[in-house]
């Protein structure tokens, strides 16, 4: 049970959160479709990785799961990937360079002060754009602000990732503009 009174307590995570202060809602969505679905030279799916690593690294299994199924709907996989992205994605076939984005995700989340030159070179020499340095790590930091949201107010998640795919495919094709529920 949340540690608030929310509108709908059968709503999960972030969801549940979002429409019980729509007003927040708005702007934290529009933050979110920019930088997952945006234009961008970086894939949806390899974003929602981002999104995904970063919330796994912080415990958050409600966006860990969410969009890793968001990622596994963009990259047509099932829920494998969810727990291939909490295995450190060992075995996918991702480019130095989004290897080289994860390594500085991992930073910002463990402080942004973490953030070496080191890092910035290595994913440069990957062949990173300075905006692909920029959104890492804004999609970094904003989730480590969305995963202390949702295990701050204690709200409730399914367990299994099977119970997100559905969340996922919601996502990945319909965008974080219309997910708040009336």
């Amino acid at each position: 049970m949340a540690h608030i009174t929310l509108r709908n307590e059968e709503l999960p995570g972030i969801v549940g959160l979002m429409h019980f202060r729509p007003e927040t809602a708005e702007p934290l969505n529009a933050l979110v479709e920019v930088l997952l679905r945006g234009p961008s030279t970086l894939s949806s799916g390899e974003r929602e990785i981002i999104a995904s690593s970063v919330s796994w690294w912080n415990n958050c299994h409600f966006c860990h799961s969410c969009h890793g199924a968001a990622a596994a709907a963009h990259l047509q996989r099932g829920p494998d990937l969810i727990d291939a992205i909490k295995a450190g994605l060992p075995d996918e076939p991702l480019s130095p360079k989004m290897r080289a984005l994860l390594a500085i995700a991992k930073h910002v989340q463990e402080g942004g002060l973490k953030v070496t030159e080191a890092d910035v070179a290595a994913a440069r020499t990957a062949g990173a754009t300075d905006v692909e340095i920029h959104d890492t790590v804004l999609i970094a930091a904003a989730f480590c602000m969305f995963n202390r949201y949702v295990d701050g107010l204690a709200t409730w998640r399914p367990e299994p990732k099977e119970a997100y795919m559905g969340m996922g495919e919601q996502l990945a094709h319909q965008g974080y503009l219309n997910s708040i529920p009336a």
